[in-house]
């Protein structure tokens, strides 16, 4: 047997497929790669720290900036842990509206996976298609909160305004519209030798391997295991609805596409049960004018559009938060590059990276 010697190869930060903010220190043994190490860093804001110097209004705008491709989901995490924290009661309506807009922003998400993904293995023509559609629910945002990317909707104690019937006749626009673009999707993409052939049976991860990583959403999902928060906890007004848990069978990276693709089609008919049974009544609920929440603390975790997203608070009884933590799921995620990458060749690193689905404004915080 001849001897060879592993070398290293930085791939990033300077790397289009890395987006310019993260580094991937590569160990390769010829093209196949021995270890993944990612290195982060590159988009750190110290979130956390000026949350601790603002009260707790002041914070909710910052929660935006964390996955900005999230922020609805990001301001509902957070606003329910200080409305946990400081024992206030939010509307029946105004929960429904939160969900709604919670998974128009999961869709939103996960249009710009599929799109990047297809991107990254060099099919253009597929993230120009999922961001035309992706307009669409930016239109609904625009409407509802007057803001295409960093939305910001969602109050402590309920929503900014009420749902007007506009708004409800663009949201019903749209959900005809799903089947629509997921089976032109399908045509253009699932259907594609080229693209199967990038993702079936490259980056595989067992449910232990996923689990001892702490990996969770459709990262875990992918991987066989059927945990989903909207389930498992029902917070909000989850347990209404019926709906299924997408769930994959190699947790390769055809896994974490197919999971993402199904997981709009679940998240419509969320939507659609709530739009139909919207509740009358109040969109804000009691508030007070300084929110001044007891001595304690409060760990709040939800159903992030890339898994488990928890608000970990401390209060000392004053207006400001004493300490936050965010358990980010896209930092706790990038735990499984290594695995996901060892034995793969070099252009699998760009289909596992892109297939965990990481926003590095969230990874870095």
């Amino acid at each position: 047997m001849p001897r060879t010697e592993t070398y290293t190869l930085n791939m990033g930060p300077q790397h289009p497929s890395t987006h310019g903010v993260l580094q991937v220190q590569l160990e390769l043994d010829g093209e196949r790669i021995v270890r993944a190490v990612p290195v982060m860093g590159y988009l750190h804001r110290g979130i956390e720290k000026l949350l601790e110097d603002r009260t707790y209004v002041q914070g909710l705008p910052y929660t935006d900036r964390l996955d900005y491709i999230s922020a609805m989901n990001n301001n509902f995490g957070y606003a329910r842990a200080v409305e946990e924290l400081a024992g206030i009661e939010t509307p029946q309506r105004a929960e429904y509206i939160r969900v709604i807009m919670a998974e128009l922003n999961r869709i939103n998400s996960h249009l710009i996976f599929i799109g990047t993904l297809a991107n990254d293995l060099g099919a253009s023509t597929g993230m120009l298609y999922c961001f035309r559609d992706r307009e669409k629910i930016l239109d609904i945002f625009n409407l509802v909160c007057g803001a295409r990317q960093t939305f910001h909707y969602i109050r402590i104690g309920g929503v900014k305004e009420d749902l007007t019937p506009a708004a409800e006749a663009m949201i019903r626009a749209f959900l005809d519209d799903v089947p629509r673009f997921i089976e032109e999707y399908n045509c253009l993409l699932t259907g594609n030798e080229i693209f199967v052939r990038r993702l079936v049976g490259t980056s595989p991860m067992t449910a232990e391997q996923a689990l001892a990583c702490n990996m969770t959403g459709p990262n875990l999902r992918a991987a066989g295991v059927a945990f989903d928060l909207r389930k498992v906890d029902g917070y909000s007004v989850y347990d209404a609805f019926d709906f299924d848990v997408p769930v994959g069978r190699h947790g390769d990276n055809w896994d974490r596409y197919l999971v993402k693709m199904q997981e709009i089609t679940e998240s419509a008919r969320i939507i659609r049960q709530a739009i139909d049974g919207l509740p009358e009544g109040g969109f804000m609920g009691k508030v007070p004018k300084v929110i001044k929440p007891p001595r304690g603390e409060v760990f709040s975790r939800t159903e992030g559009t890339r898994g488990e997203l928890g608000f970990y608070i401390v209060s000392d009884g004053t207006t400001k938060p004493y300490r936050i933590h965010i358990r980010r799921p896209s930092f706790v995620n990038m735990q499984g590059l290594d695995i996901m990458c060892r034995g793969m060749l070099i252009g699998d690193a760009v289909a596992a990276y892109s297939s965990i689905d990481p926003i590095m404004g969230e990874v870095d915080c």
